[in-house]
């Protein structure tokens, strides 16, 4: 190409937490990435969404948009979260393919697997067994999406449409509002505002032990640039994560000594806490070549920062 860049990417989703780090990601700059805001180009409209991907003729489609929440969230709107997310998914799928774009990065989730899935979490245990009910509209979404771009593959091997499945993600532009939020993002707005309001207790939902993995979502922008680069050797499906975790507990904790506050904590036992485990196997991601490189303290310092300049 003319401005030397390796190739055009359509980014959808590029407004959301993961798709701001991706472009913010110093590889970037090697791509000529196009990431329409959901006004410029709406996903839920085939039509438009071929023409647009017709007309753009990328090298790479990675889609990273979607409805996203945390438990609050999805108990209150399973029906948004899965035709949103179904409807978003199916849309880009099949346009891509249509408009005869042979390489196709999806983002999935880790919330695909069964509940009661053994740990950590092997890509094969996908569809098979019961999905955890806080969130199995948006799970179910994810892994129709999924499947779709195996079966595409499967029909014509010519197409490689491939899936990561990153653990729970933070960081730089993620949502802070509670009724809208994830853990981490939730728990460092609702530390902080105790910490204004010289509050002495902070209550946690639920005992506090459940364990969940978080990676920062530079390092899951990271993946995706290495994966643009090696894209022949990324397998169909794919964990992307720590492959470690910590308990609820330790993540208040943790984020209290980040904030500065010093009070104790207080559980709500009769909160749901949904799944007691959810710890991804990185066997493939590690023996792809890729690791992250944000530890967590790291990553809640820099998502902290972040937090505390968009509160100025």
């Amino acid at each position: 190409m003319s401005d030397k860049k390796k190739g055009i990417v359509l980014l959808t989703g590029g407004r959301g937490l993961v798709g701001k780090n991706i472009l913010e990601h110093a590889a970037a700059a090697k791509w000529k990435i196009i990431a329409p805001s959901s006004a410029e180009l709406d996903l839920r409209d085939y039509q438009t969404t071929l023409d647009y991907v017709r007309h753009i003729r990328p090298d790479f489609v990675v889609h990273a948009a979607g409805k996203v929440g945390g438990i609050q969230a999805n108990i209150a709107a399973p029906v948004e979260f899965l035709v949103t997310n179904i409807d978003l998914g199916r849309n880009i799928v099949m346009a891509a393919r249509e408009a005869g774009v042979r390489r196709f990065l999806n983002l999935g989730s880790s919330c695909m697997y069964p509940r009661a899935a053994h740990n950590p979490l092997r890509e094969e245990s996908i569809l098979t067994g019961e999905l955890e009910p806080t969130n199995e509209g948006y799970a179910l979404a994810k892994i129709v999406v999924e499947r779709l771009c195996q079966y595409i593959h499967r029909e014509n091997p010519g197409y490689e449409y491939k899936s990561m499945l990153p653990c729970n993600l933070y960081g730089r532009y993620d949502k802070f509002d509670p009724a809208h939020s994830h853990l981490i993002p939730a728990v460092i707005h609702k530390i902080h505002c105790a910490k204004m309001n010289n509050d002495k207790v902070v209550e946690i939902w639920g005992d506090g032990q459940a364990r969940r993995e978080f990676m920062y979502a530079g390092d899951l922008a990271d993946a995706v640039m290495h994966a643009l680069d090696t894209f022949d050797q990324l397998p169909d499906i794919l964990n992307i994560g720590l492959g470690e975790d910590f308990s609820i507990n330790e993540y208040y904790s943790e984020i209290a000594a980040i904030v500065g506050w010093s009070g104790s904590f207080s559980h709500d036992l009769s909160k749901p806490v949904g799944m007691y485990r959810k710890v991804v196997s990185v066997e493939r991601q590690s023996r792809w070549g890729w690791r992250p490189k944000f530890s967590l303290r790291e990553g809640l310092e820099a998502t902290y920062s972040y937090y505390r300049s968009e509160m100025n």
